[in-house]
């Protein structure tokens, strides 16, 4: 596969291929910036191992099915490859090659030792029972185990996965190696991308978000607490939406209420205290914050003109395509990049690997002021040159993460 080549052919337009065509768009802007030669950009935009594996999995029926499973580290110059491990139907290994490579500026921006991977399983994890889960988990495990390992990566769940997934994950490796890995984390990860967002969209609002409208786009495990960081902080949540639909209350919704009913119904489509709105129209709400927290490619060329909301903040990877990006630009809105506003994530992963290395012992008011410091100072960076540069926060985001990943190699 020729990554430095994007397809436009419109048959092989995948999703995958939409996200990884954007992450390399994102490369060759930071590239012509920092201006760095063609040998340069060729190593930054070629991973430096994939791996494609088939991964059987015996059903509850005793039929043997073969599912595709992936795993892409884009680089670990910076030190050991973190990444999360997606289950999903449509994955593929040009989204795994791309969210490997998205990982990669996230740490570097955060400056975290990390550097960036990624896996994924071609399959619907809804569709399996748990014990089929689980020898789905494991099988991939052993599979990958060339590449991967615990002493080679930092594995975290994404879109599909959870805490328990990476608990066979770890236990597959430690059977393999007999390594030791630290048990539950303080803060989950997905709470610690929550709090990040929460604080990179008050950084960029430059205070309290009192009064302000928000729409939430993806009301699952990052969504969720998002909504509810910004309602705590006086931000009023007329709008969410998941796979199931989006509903809408113009005074706001009862995010306790809304949570109650999607954990029993399966998703907020038709929670009784809200108005029913199709999920497309919930991009276009005249709203003051729009946060993206479903899966990438949500923002087009044609969705982007239709957006009103003044600052789009990034909660999931890749939402925003580099076409919607330049209309966002031009209708002055301001949008906080995946890279930093999703970087809470990798930033409380660290500091969860420090504390344990210190066999010390930090509170969750001490692991959130460190992750507000270093999300704040990435914002004050970020904004900084984009502010000198003429720059979008996108540009100057990869710009600073790709230029910490070159001084490093």
């Amino acid at each position: 596969m020729s990554i430095m080549v994007p397809s436009k052919t419109p048959a092989l337009i995948t999703p995958g291929r939409q996200a990884l065509d954007s992450a390399l768009h994102q490369l060759a802007g930071a590239v012509e910036h920092l201006g760095l030669d063609d040998e340069t950009h060729t190593m930054l935009a070629t991973p430096r191992r994939s791996m494609a594996v088939a991964v059987p999995v015996r059903r509850e029926d005793g039929r043997v099915q073969v599912v595709q499973g992936y795993r892409v580290q884009h680089n670990a110059s910076r030190g050991p490859a973190k990444g999360g491990l997606r289950f999903h139907p449509g994955t593929d290994l040009h989204e795994v090659t791309a969210l490997a490579m998205w990982m990669t500026w996230k740490c570097a921006l955060a400056g975290i030792p990390y550097g960036g991977a990624m896996g994924g399983v071609a399959v619907d994890p809804a569709a399996l029972t748990a014990r089929e889960l689980e020898r789905l988990t494991r099988r991939y495990a052993a599979e990958i185990l060339p590449l991967a390992g615990l002493e080679k990566e930092v594995p975290v769940p994404d879109a599909g996965t959870d805490e328990r997934t990476m608990a066979w994950i770890r236990d597959t490796y430690r059977l393999d190696s007999g390594y030791w890995a630290p048990g539950a984390s303080i803060m989950t990860l997905d709470d610690a991308t929550a709090r990040g967002a929460r604080i990179a969209a008050l950084s960029a609002l430059g205070g309290s978000p009192m009064g302000l409208t928000v729409a939430v786009q993806g009301f699952g495990k990052v969504g969720a607490r998002v909504a509810h960081y910004l309602a705590e902080a006086g931000a009023k949540v007329v709008a969410v939406s998941d796979a199931s639909g989006a509903v809408y209350a113009g005074g706001g919704l009862d995010l306790d209420g809304l949570r109650a009913w999607s954990a029993e119904s399966g998703g907020v489509s038709g929670y009784r205290d809200a108005d029913a709105l199709h999920r497309d129209d919930l991009l276009e709400l005249d709203v003051d914050v729009l946060v993206l927290a479903a899966l990438e490619g949500a923002v087009t060329e044609a969705n982007a003109p239709g957006v009103r909301a003044r600052l789009i903040v990034e909660a999931a990877n890749g939402p925003t395509t580099p076409e919607a990006d330049e209309i966002l630009a031009a209708n002055g809105a301001t949008v906080v990049p995946d890279i930093l506003a999703g970087a809470g994530g990798v930033i409380v992963s660290h500091l969860e690997w420090m504390r344990n290395a210190q066999a010390g012992s930090w509170s969750n008011a001490e692991f959130d002021a460190r992750l507000h410091d270093r999300m704040h100072d990435a914002f004050i960076e970020v904004r900084s040159l984009a502010t000198a540069r003429g720059l979008t926060l996108r540009e100057a985001a990869h710009a600073v993460a790709v230029g910490r990943v070159v001084s490093d190699h």
